[in-house]
């Protein structure tokens, strides 16, 4: 790898800004001052900026329990976002798989590698997610029935994909739902007559969202929890 284009990867600056710090003198390759951006590296040469050294950092995978009032985005003007909850390098390459709500809570998966993203978020994979909704109104046995067969959402022409609801008491159930469509689950309830009062997310997929983990507390996902989205 060239060392300009290994700076840029180890620390966000552009190729350019990479050139400037080389040319400032402040690159060391194996202690001797670095002159050439096109150097290349070897993976046992050890790299240098201003007294720093720098490493490659690996694909990342995350997961969050998002507080409410945070949304699911790299940036917003009005509300702070699920990022403003982590302290890691390079924050701008991750992104969340999906969203969740403003004042949904819950389960949040966040990376950097897109193929693995885009396995859980696509619709044609059908990724089953679960969550836990408490409701207005009583929910009568028969909406078991109704999300199995699929709802027509208002603005829509298809039927929601079959859906498994689990009531747990009159006004809290359990959802699982394979796409996400725009607010799909208070859109499901609200046309059947219902209003959704609180939305939590519990699992995605066969990973369910770690009892010890806190509002706004995150961290790294394992080897084994990752090869689950494969």
């Amino acid at each position: 790898m060239r060392l300009d284009k290994f700076i840029c990867d180890c620390t966000g600056l552009t190729r350019s800004q990479a050139g400037k710090v080389i040319r400032q003198k402040l690159v060391t390759v194996n202690g001797e001052i670095a002159k050439q951006p096109a150097l290349q590296l070897k993976a046992s040469d050890q790299v240098f900026l201003d007294g720093e050294q720098l490493e490659l950092i690996g694909l990342r995978y995350i997961v969050l329990h998002k507080p409410a009032g945070y949304i699911c985005s790299t940036e917003d003007p009005d509300h702070n976002t699920v990022f403003a909850l982590m302290d890691e390098p390079l924050l701008e390459r991750l992104h969340t798989v999906g969203r969740l709500d403003l004042d949904t809570t819950g389960m949040v998966l966040i990376t950097d590698d897109g193929q693995w993203s885009h396995r859980i978020s696509s619709p044609k994979h059908h990724c089953p997610k679960t969550y836990r909704v408490w409701l207005a109104d009583p929910v009568p046995e028969s909406t078991i029935e109704q999300f199995a067969e699929g709802i027509m959402l208002r603005g829509e022409k298809d039927l929601t994909k079959p859906a498994k609801l689990e009531i747990i008491d009159p006004h809290q159930v359990l959802l699982t739902i394979s796409e996400g469509r725009y607010h799909q689950v208070k859109r499901m309830f609200g046309a059947i007559g219902n209003k959704v009062e609180k939305l939590h997310r519990e699992q995605i997929g066969a990973l369910p969202l770690d009892p010890d983990l806190a509002e706004g507390e995150y961290r790294y996902l394992t080897d084994e929890e990752v090869a689950l989205f494969r």
